[in-house]
């Protein structure tokens, strides 16, 4: 028998990990070798399991599917993501996309698309929900340079904080910095996005569906 496709689950939610659990070890040549919650476990953990295919919900607290993405792709060549999103949006869509992922799968699309989708990911090939193709397809036509490719990784990590509502203080200690660097941080996005106020870095970032 051929290898197994090794599948990584990501997803805030317990239940749905549970469901795309039972759905993909049904299949005789897939097997899910582990689960995460966030996107800061998901990186660890596909250091650690090296998976064939991460199916990466987009959006989740602390660590966004997107940034995972981008950072998994990056460490991880060989690892490749699938997105798993409620959202139909060309915003999310393209943002996963230009992350690295190799295709887009909406949550409430049927237990053989998410089969079809892994197998899909699993082969190099790209797979996207056919109601998201339209919105992908008309959102490249229009190719417009993205504000976000301005920041860096920690940027954009520091960014979803201030918009979740975290203090200064707070992003200092989950991410290890000094408060003053992460001030300087803070200065830095707001300068290169053009933002004048918190209630703007937050509209901004729900715009570009960092935050939910």
């Amino acid at each position: 028998m051929s290898k197994k496709i090794r599948v990584l689950l990501v997803d805030d939610h317990a239940l749905v990990r549970r469901g795309f659990q039972m759905i993909l070890a049904a299949e005789e040549d897939m097997e899910v070798v582990g689960e995460a919650a966030d996107g800061r476990a998901a990186i660890e953990l596909a250091e650690q399991l090296q998976p064939d295919v991460v199916v990466m919900d987009v959006a989740m607290p602390g660590l966004n599917g997107i940034e995972a993405t981008r950072r998994l792709v990056e460490a991880l060549p060989r690892s490749r993501v699938l997105a798993l999103s409620m959202h139909k949006d060309s915003v999310y869509v393209r943002e996963i996309l230009r992350a690295g992922a190799r295709g887009y799968l909406l949550k409430d699309a049927f237990d053989r698309d998410l089969v079809a989708a892994v197998r899909a990911v699993a082969r190099g090939e790209a797979y996207l929900s056919p109601s998201v193709s339209e919105a992908v397809l008309s959102d490249y036509r229009k190719q417009v340079v993205d504000p976000v490719d301005l920041l860096t990784s920690r940027e954009r990590e520091i960014l979803q904080m201030l918009a979740e509502g975290k203090t200064n203080k707070e992003i200092a200690a989950t991410l290890n910095l000094s408060v003053y660097t992460v001030d300087a941080h803070r200065g830095r996005i707001m300068e290169k996005l053009n933002l004048h106020s918190i209630g703007e870095l937050v509209r901004f970032a729900l715009r570009k569906g960092l935050i939910d």
